[in-house]
């Protein structure tokens, strides 16, 4: 029997799939709960990546990728080849190569430094050299990127979904905690990644979770309560509870009753958009008795929820009005809107145009499954081959907007975070873009106008004939703390429950699950220390 894996290394996890080379099944599926790098986003990865070395940071990947190897139960000694895809950060981290080129946003910096960027042209290595174990005659398959900005993620999102071949302006998102977007207006290609923040795939959530079996990942109102669903072991979405979100009582019991052990991205913006249409949620406010929504087990939904959900959201609607502004158009222009990515297939597209998620003005949405896995796929079965990739990428003509230095970028921003953190209603929205000099938003269109498809059933294919497993990426670094007293406050801080302080014979040491920790944007543990003695960066792997 010989094997290929499609591998994923997305910003908030990795998901993988073996397959049979020669009758194309797919055999096994598996997927971290959470990115073994320390950090919510890849900023932080990279950060994390700068601050300990590269070598440490890649060694925590390639350690959570040969454990997940081991999960999918094949004979790894098989594999003979390992299709990867990802953002240039997330593929220089798992390649080791010179990340600070993308580190840096202006070209002079990199200069002054004497950075040199590496090649992202695309290569095949052997598995071996990089440290992925068991498989000794396996090649590893990397794409190429566009430009350093521009990755693998991104030409998959546009090849899988034929967005190129498209007539009339239009829209991809791959959404995510890096959400990459590609606007095409007349063959021209504007590309974008706004750093949503990880809410939009469960994380940063009190309850939330990446789309896996047990999560619950819609709800829809009706006149005697709200329906959850929850994602089953295939990872298709069945009906769950019928509930009263003001107490969480069971109205009636689903299929999926008492399978809910957290709430995906999408169902945090199904609950968001629930609440404002019913108008229990005003802004990130929920107007309860306890200021929780209470969902099906138990899961709840807090103000904190709320107003992480609308930060990412907020991000993606800068970042399409950012793009529209570069192209010279605006919103009436751009009538479709492809989404791709877990939580672009799971989301329901209404709910996702009226809270903010869609590009405004689209009156047409289309919804793919993981386009990185996709792509991966292909080109584990000679469907894409690397040098059509490369002749791809460099025909791509594109133009990258960089929204970290873009000022129309930052305007809108101040106008999505008073919205969404400071209570001005949504009716001043169009006020406040008059004073950045920016155009009015039409009216959204209605529900009724709008048409939609969804192209999967599942995010990953084929999973109802192979469940998937799931695993926890991390690994515990540790070191002992000199001054430290045994208060436990950092513990009591820690919003992930990713640290532990224990005492040996020769002192107090602290232990933390890379997985879980917040990294360098949190450090909300160092804060606290009353002696100053706990420093994260300075902990190392369990040997």
């Amino acid at each position: 029997m010989r094997y290929g894996i499609a591998l994923d290394l997305g910003t908030s996890g990795f998901r993988c799939q073996a397959v049979e080379l020669d009758s194309k099944k797919t055999v096994a599926t598996a997927v971290t709960e959470r990115h073994p790098i320390p950090g919510m986003n890849v900023i932080d990865h990279v950060n994390y990546a700068m601050e300990v070395g590269e070598d440490l940071a890649n060694g925590l990947m390639i350690t959570a990728i040969n454990n997940l190897f081991k999960e999918l139960n094949i004979d790894l000694s098989k594999v003979e080849i390992i299709a990867v895809c990802g953002n240039p950060f997330q593929l220089s981290l798992f390649q080791n190569i010179e990340i600070r080129d993308l580190a840096y946003a202006g070209k002079n910096k990199v200069k002054a430094l004497g950075i040199v960027s590496p090649d992202r042209n695309g290569a095949v290595i052997d598995a071996s050299s990089i440290g992925i174990l068991g498989m000794p005659g396996a090649k590893v398959i990397i794409p190429p990127a566009v430009t350093h900005e521009i990755g693998a993620d991104a030409i998959a999102m546009m090849l899988m979904t034929d967005i190129l071949d498209e007539k009339q302006p239009c829209i991809v998102v791959d959404y995510g905690t890096n959400a990459e977007m590609a606007l095409v207006v007349n063959g021209n290609i504007y590309t974008g990644s706004a750093a949503a923040g990880p809410a939009l795939e469960g994380q940063q959530i009190e309850r939330g979770m990446l789309a896996a079996p047990g999560a619950l990942s819609e709800i829809t109102v009706t006149d005697k309560g709200w329906r959850c669903y929850v994602l089953d072991d295939t990872i298709a979405v069945q009906e769950g509870d019928l509930i009263d979100p003001f107490t969480g009582k069971v109205i009636e019991e689903g299929p999926m009753h008492g399978k809910a052990v957290g709430i995906t991205g999408t169902g945090v913006i199904a609950a968001l958009a629930s609440g404002m249409k019913t108008g229990v949620i005003k802004n990130s406010h929920i107007l309860t008795d306890d200021g929780y929504l209470t969902l099906q087990d138990g899961i709840r939904i807090s103000s904190k929820d709320v107003e992480e959900a609308g930060k990412a959201i907020g991000a993606l609607r800068c970042g399409f009005l950012t793009l529209l502004d570069a192209a010279g158009i605006w919103v009436e222009d751009v009538k479709k809107a492809y989404m791709s990515g877990a939580s672009g297939l799971y989301v329901d597209p209404i709910k996702a145009m009226e809270v903010g998620m869609v590009i405004p003005g689209a009156t047409e949405i289309v919804q793919f499954g993981n386009t990185s896995i996709g792509m991966a796929r292909k080109i584990i079965f000679g469907e894409i081959t690397l040098d059509e990739l490369k002749v791809f990428a460099k025909k791509l003509l594109a133009q990258h907007v960089m929204f970290a230095t873009s000022d129309m970028f930052k305007n809108l921003y101040s106008v999505e975070y008073s919205f969404w953190c400071g209570d001005m209603p949504f009716s001043e929205y169009n006020n406040m873009l008059e004073i950045y000099g920016i155009k009015p938003l039409p009216p959204f269109p209605k529900p009724e106008d709008i048409k939609h498809k969804r192209l999967a059933v599942r995010d990953l294919p084929d999973t109802e004939e192979c469940k998937v497993k799931i695993i926890h990426a991390g690994t515990i670094t540790t070191g002992k703390l000199d001054g430290c007293i045994g208060c436990k406050s950092c513990v009591k801080e820690c919003p992930e429950k990713a640290l532990s302080i224990v005492k040996k014979d020769d002192g107090q040491y602290a232990e933390i699950m890379t997985d879980r920790c917040g990294g360098t944007a949190c450090r909300r543990c160092e804060r606290v220390c009353p002696n100053s003695c706990l420093h994260t960066l300075d902990l190392r792997p369990v040997a």
